[in-house]
């Protein structure tokens, strides 16, 4: 088992919060009801989780493209076509509702994890990437869930 670095740590459960916050607001009518007062109805429930979601499988994709810039010859063309499927998922499948939306996402962070581990498994990725990346994924896909299912 690799080290994992304090900072990825650190920031990978700092960007845990939106989804965090959402599925809280989904549990909570009340404190959804504040944050739609406080701050806006875009900030509570599955729209933050939502619009959130999208935007970290895009930022995701990029991740991606720089280990694919590790990869050579026809690894490096599936390594691209890879990187850039989360960000295309995000744009094309969350348009329809938030149920629809929010299965569309929890698919997408899911087929993500595969491809975080495939980039691992040709050891472009760090070696600790898949023990920060499951359980960020799990917390992901509970909360959407939450929003989804709730």
């Amino acid at each position: 088992m690799i080290a994992l670095p304090r900072s990825a740590l650190i920031l990978g459960l700092a960007g845990l919060v939106p989804f965090l916050w959402g599925a809280i607001t989904v549990l909570s009518p009340d404190l959804a009801l504040w944050t739609i007062r406080a701050i806006g109805p875009r900030f509570a429930g599955p729209y933050v989780m939502l619009f959130y979601g999208a935007i970290i499988l895009a930022f995701m994709s990029g991740v991606l493209w720089g280990f694919a810039t590790k990869l050579e010859g026809a690894q490096a063309g599936a390594g691209y076509v890879l990187s850039v499927i989360p960000a295309l998922w995000a744009f094309f499948t969350t348009g329809g509702g938030p149920v629809s939306a929010g299965v569309s996402l929890m698919a997408g962070f899911a087929g993500l994890l595969g491809i975080d581990w495939l980039f691992w498994r040709y050891g472009v990725a760090p070696g600790w990437w898949m023990q920060l990346r499951v359980p960020l994924t799990a917390v992901v896909l509970a909360c959407l869930a939450v929003g989804v299912f709730a």
